[in-house]
């Protein structure tokens, strides 16, 4: 696979807080080995969870890319940007639409590697996200990315309970051991995403899914991702 290292690399996500529970970890490791990342948020966040998108205030979404902002800084992304697709709601926009969005942002950073992602999880923002970013992904002379890869995100990969055949299925593994506590430090600037145990998004179930995915590599801790394609 490509190696990462002095790589640009650009973080499709589909809400804030899924660029740190997917790759966090392995976003520092590479940064800290001469990486440039960059993370792409899609929806605005939030607006799922009252009975309006309009009962969400606009002091409540900036509190949150706020949020956002502290965790990408402490991670070591380049740049985090934001566009305002309907909370939980992609599936309402049109696909060409959202695709549009990634191919704009992928024309002006010009990533050799793209994450996103997996394309069974049983967010539906998630699967609009994987589904526009394969496509401007597609392996066209002009394209400059050469691998294509998507990660679990917790609270959304595993609870898909296999409806599909195609469930997440791992790869590619990066031993984050000395960077799953910078992505659980990470994860706490979130006030409104963050949770308690048992919940998947809590810091003890991070660091199990961390050392479970470790365990089968053999290494303290590791981040899982799923290899879409590669150019070598």
């Amino acid at each position: 696979m490509t190696a990462l290292q002095n790589s640009t690399i650009l973080v499709v996500a589909a809400h804030p807080d899924d660029e740190i529970l997917g790759c966090g970890g392995s976003v520092h490791k590479w940064v800290q080995s001469g990486a440039e990342v960059h993370a792409l948020i899609m929806a605005e966040g939030l607006t799922a969870r009252e009975e309006r998108r309009e009962d969400v205030s606009v002091q409540r979404l900036n509190a949150l890319r706020e949020d956002a902002r502290r965790a990408a800084k402490s991670i070591g992304y380049q740049s985090i940007s934001f566009e305002r697709f309907p909370d939980n709601r992609m599936d309402s926009v049109d696909l060409l639409d959202v695709i549009h969005v990634v191919s704009q942002y992928m024309d002006r950073i010009r990533p050799a590697v793209v994450l996103t992602h997996h394309h069974s999880d049983l967010n539906v923002d998630h699967r609009v996200c994987f589904q526009a970013a394969l496509t401007a992904c597609r392996p066209l002379p002009e394209c400059s990315a050469r691998t294509l890869l998507t990660f679990e995100t917790p609270s959304a990969t595993e609870w898909n309970f296999p409806y599909y055949k195609n469930t997440f299925s791992p790869n590619v593994f990066v031993d984050i051991s000395e960077a799953v506590e910078t992505k659980i430090a990470a994860m706490s600037c979130y006030k409104t995403e963050s949770r308690t145990a048992p919940h998947p998004r809590s810091a003890s179930s991070l660091y199990a899914i961390a050392r479970r995915w470790g365990s089968v590599v053999s290494c303290d801790y590791a981040e899982a991702f799923e290899l879409i394609r590669t150019t070598i």
